[in-house]
């Protein structure tokens, strides 16, 4: 037992959550209810961590220990212990004493999804339509038999039950709402497989309204796809162009999610939610024209008055707007590898400079990333000026920069990893940004695919 049962003096109302994390990377753990901080712990001497709750609102939680984090599910009278090693966090994690049957069991869920991910993806997504159903519906009672099992041998409560059910029918309904365009996409077809009346059956159950499911993974992650899905079947039937051909003007469709979501959601933190994920794919991934951005931002307002992100939202549309061509690059210090703060528009001041970018976090990343800057060098008139994003060991990032040949002088690293990647929007770390005398000539840029070099 990581704490002895007399240490503790449970009372009737409390709930105690407590842990040992072996190979820590912070001195503290943080638990959530949403995005809000219930309360945070210090590890003691022993790595150690405990919290004890009065009258909790039972539920979902997070728990984070920077940078990783996984959720609990609690209840009044809970005893819930959890041990885990940072090396293999949510591998590693395990829960022992009152509550252990539903959080093993969301665990158990969690770590299984990877692997059928790629089962599903290689041999369900190129069967036909009633085929796929009939072989999600078998796994969907396979994991419903388990989930009677544990029921029976240790039963939950309803609301622990509920979360459960959830998360096992909502994640293969993720798996149909994307059948359409992954059968597309394995069969290299033209058209949309023709669906049965029945495929979308479920969609007549959703629930659109239960806050305590908004922060359960394959329940929103499931929202996310449906809208998706939604606003393509929509504008593919009422808002055809030319004859009859889709709409694919990128401003058009999330204009459209944006007014599903407003016109079907009805919990106001899952709606907050949506909107924002439209929101941050659409500025950060669609890369489209500044009078476009302000379209969509425009009405993002109009539908979201009071949005719990509208702040982030407006700092990304701002950001943005200055990462526009002709602008000069943020005047941004980042460190070289003798120990000067440099920024960088003395970095790319009379020069045409490629900023690429890479984290000593992911090795495979980085040596892809190499392989390709080495490449593009030999035949550009661009310098490629490598910016490691993490706030690394001097000793580990110069070690990468000598085993990998790497010009030391055409290498630096982050200072203040938040200032950095909210100002150039570092997403997805295969972005670079490409400048002529410091002067952004495409800040949305991939060192894969551009051919501006």
């Amino acid at each position: 037992m990581l704490f002895s049962c007399s240490s503790v003096e449970k009372k009737e109302n409390s709930t105690f959550f407590a842990g040992e994390i072996v190979n820590p990377t912070s001195n503290y753990v943080v638990l959530y209810k949403g995005e809000v901080v219930i309360d945070s712990a210090k590890l003691d001497d022993k790595n150690r961590f405990s919290f004890t709750l009065e009258n909790v609102l039972e539920g979902l939680y997070n728990f984070k220990h920077a940078p990783e984090y996984q959720y609990v599910h609690l209840e009044k009278g809970d005893s819930l212990m959890a041990r885990l090693n940072t090396v293999a966090f949510d591998e590693s994690l395990v829960f022992s004493g009152k509550g252990e049957a539903i959080n093993n069991f969301l665990l158990e869920l969690f770590l299984a999804k990877e692997e059928e991910e790629k089962k599903i993806s290689k041999e369900l997504y190129n069967l036909k339509p009633k085929d796929f159903s009939t072989q999600i519906n078998t796994l969907i009672n396979e994991k419903m038999e388990v989930l009677e099992a544990i029921n029976l041998e240790s039963p939950l409560s309803n609301a622990a039950y509920e979360i459960a059910e959830t998360s096992i029918k909502y994640s293969y309904y993720n798996y149909k709402e994307k059948y359409p365009f992954k059968y597309k996409k394995h069969t290299k077809g033209n058209k949309f497989k023709e669906l049965p009346n029945d495929f979308y059956s479920y969609r007549r159950n959703l629930n659109f309204n239960n806050n305590k499911l908004n922060y359960l993974r394959p329940y929103y992650d499931f929202m996310k796809s449906h809208f998706g899905n939604l606003s393509y079947a929509t504008c593919s039937h009422q808002c055809a162009v030319k004859n009859g051909v889709v709409v694919k003007n990128h401003l058009h469709f999330n204009k459209h999610t944006l007014k599903l979501i407003d016109s079907i959601v009805v919990e106001k933190e899952l709606k907050d939610n949506l909107y924002r994920n439209v929101a941050i794919n659409y500025l950060l991934k669609v890369n489209d024209t500044k009078e476009n951005n302000e379209i969509f931002i425009k009405r993002f307002h109009e539908l979201s008055k009071s949005n719990r992100h509208i702040e982030e939202i407006d700092n990304l549309y701002a950001s943005i707007k200055k990462l526009q061509p002709k602008n000069k690059i943020p005047d941004i210090n980042v460190v070289s590898t003798t120990g000067d703060n440099v920024s960088l528009q003395n970095i790319s001041k009379d020069k045409k400079v490629v900023f690429y970018f890479w984290s000593d976090k992911n090795k495979r990343h980085y040596n892809n990333i190499f392989k390709q800057v080495s490449k593009l060098s030999e035949k550009s008139e661009y310098s490629f000026v490598g910016i490691n994003v993490n706030a690394v060991n001097d000793s580990i990032w110069k070690k990468i920069i000598k085993t990998n040949e790497l010009d030391s002088l055409k290498q630096y690293r982050s200072n203040n990893f938040e200032t950095l990647t909210k100002s150039l929007l570092i997403y997805p770390l295969n972005k670079c940004i490409i400048t002529d005398n410091a002067e952004i000539v495409n800040a949305f840029s991939d060192i894969y695919k551009t051919k501006s070099f």
